[in-house]
C-alpha cells in the first residue's frame, strides 16, 4: 500500500463520511481539526476507518491534533504502524 493510496482512501472517507461533501477538494496538508473542518471527536472515526480499510492499528495516544491534523500526517502514521 502506497502513501498515495492511503491519502486517497483517507480523503474519500473524510469528505464523504465526516464532511458530507464528496466533492470537497481536500488537500494533503489542509488542517482538518485546527481548520475547523472536523472536530477532535471525528479522529476516533478516522481511527476505526484506518483499522478496517488498511488493517493497521494506530494506538489511541497517537490520535492527537498535533499528529493527525492533515491527510499527510494521517498517512504517515498509517505507514509508521503498518511495519509493526
Amino acid at each position: 500500500m502506497s502513501s498515495q493510496e492511503i491519502k486517497d482512501g483517507l480523503r474519500t472517507f473524510i469528505c464523504r463520511e465526516l464532511l458530507k461533501e464528496p466533492g470537497y477538494p481536500l488537500g494533503d496538508d489542509e488542517p482538518l481539526v485546527t481548520g475547523g473542518l472536523i472536530d477532535s471527536f471525528s479522529l476516533a472515526h478516522v481511527g476505526v476507518f484506518i483499522e478496517t480499510a488498511f488493517g493497521v492499528y494506530v494506538p489511541d495516544v497517537e490520535f492527537t491534533v498535533q499528529d493527525m491534523d492533515t491527510i499527510e500526517q494521517m498517512a504517515a502514521q498509517v505507514l509508521r504502524y503498518a511495519d509493526r
